[in-house]
């Protein structure tokens, strides 16, 4: 399903809006982040697959591929990281920000606890960050994270709680437990009484925005004429939509989000003016996108930021992960998680019906960013989907890459 939002903005960025996010803090936590061992040294690949714009019908298709990002496998690790440093400095004004993540702070951290609810990423962030700088991790995992994700965030030295209900469930389980046992919750949604947090998730996720506009620049390409961004509890399409707005003013993007039909919070949101629950059963193969529930501060972005929303059937995604995965004669081959090629599934559905592309103003002239989020987080999940192990992939990533050197 598509609907367009009759409230996106396409004047200069809102004032009112540089309250919850902004280039200025978006630069300030990459910079606390950078030292991070954790981290990539380099801007992650903005790859460029002339071969699939082509059969697209459009001018351009570039993937910025977050799967390049951290031995975390995803865009979460600047996420929570930086929430954790700026509610760290928040509960003690002494520690320099930007050396927690060096480790020098533990005996002043290894008292405070930090808890989460999570659909496998965000929860593998926190508990690796929180190793690092040396304070308590307790993650919420409900019943359909898989024991792969659960162990790979586990492996990182948090605690894991379980139950038996759906995220939005272990949401409310995590506020409870941090309630019980004077823990703070370091959330990437949020609600009632409950924002601080959750905006530093979404200012981390800036430097993904920050690195495709120096990358554009190199390359002296033309900035992006449409930008799809995942959808889930919202957090990261406002993140990247807000920067890019900011940056780009009034000749920004044309955003699109997309997430499942039975997890379309957003979609639901923009039908009803608000910041809304799913209509669905909310479980999807996209792990990371299954989220019932809007974040209300992140709708606050969304309502004037994002031009359409698109909701995908899980058997696109899959479609999607395996068109990247294969790549081509011109097109690298890209290892993209479930969640990761949602993007490009949106921009498949759309581009194969003349209607809809004539809706979201797809043409041969479109230049077309899609944001890979995640490689293989759950690499027995992957090679399931694509019939492939991402390892094969990634072979064949390098062979390309050693091929087509210049």
């Amino acid at each position: 399903m598509l609907t367009h939002n009759p409230k996106a903005n396409h004047g200069a960025y809102p004032d009112s809006l540089q309250t919850i996010l902004n280039i200025r803090a978006a630069d300030e936590s990459r910079r606390w982040l950078a030292p991070w061992q954790r981290l990539s040294r380099e801007a992650t690949p903005l790859w460029r697959l002339p071969e699939l714009a082509g059969r697209l019908g459009i001018a351009q298709l570039a993937v910025k591929d977050e799967s390049f990002r951290s031995e975390l496998g995803s865009f979460k690790a600047l996420g929570a990281p930086a929430a954790l440093i700026r509610l760290l400095a928040r509960l003690n004004p002494a520690l320099d920000p930007a050396q927690l993540l060096s480790g020098n702070n533990r005996g002043q951290v290894s008292g405070i606890t930090v808890i989460s609810a999570t659909d496998g990423n965000h929860g593998r962030a926190l508990a690796a960050a929180a190793q690092t700088v040396g304070c308590q991790c307790v993650i919420v995992l409900h019943a359909h994270v898989s024991a792969e994700r659960e162990d790979a965030i586990a492996a990182y030295g948090a605690r894991i709680v379980r139950i038996s209900g759906n995220y939005d469930e272990s949401v409310t389980e995590a506020a409870r437990l941090a309630a019980a046992h004077g823990w703070h919750v370091v959330s990437d949604t949020s609600y009632d009484g409950y924002e601080a947090i959750p905006r530093d998730v979404m200012q981390g996720y800036g430097t993904i925005a920050a690195e495709i506009i120096e990358q554009l620049d190199v390359q002296q390409a033309e900035p992006f004429t449409h930008v799809l961004l995942q959808g889930g509890v919202g957090g990261m399409a406002a993140g990247l939509a807000s920067y890019l707005w900011q940056h780009y003013g009034e000749q920004r993007p044309r955003f699109i989000v997309v997430e499942p039909e039975q997890a379309d919070c957003l979609y639901q949101s923009a039908l009803q003016g608000g910041a809304a629950r799913a209509a669905g059963s909310v479980d999807s193969v996209m792990a990371g996108l299954a989220c019932g529930e809007t974040s209300p501060l992140a709708w606050r972005v969304l309502e004037q930021a994002i031009d359409d929303f698109l909701t995908i059937h899980d058997d696109d995604a899959v479609r999607a992960m395996q068109t990247l995965a294969a790549g081509s004669p011109r097109d690298v081959p890209v290892v993209a998680g479930e969640s990761g090629a949602a993007g490009l599934a949106g921009l498949q559905v759309l581009a194969a019906d003349p209607a809809r592309r004539t809706a979201v103003g797809l043409n041969a002239q479109s230049r077309v960013l899609v944001v890979n989020t995640e490689g293989a987080t759950a690499p027995g999940v992957y090679e399931a989907l694509v019939g492939e192990s991402a390892s094969s992939v990634a072979k064949r990533q390098a062979r390309w890459l050693a091929d087509h050197a210049q």
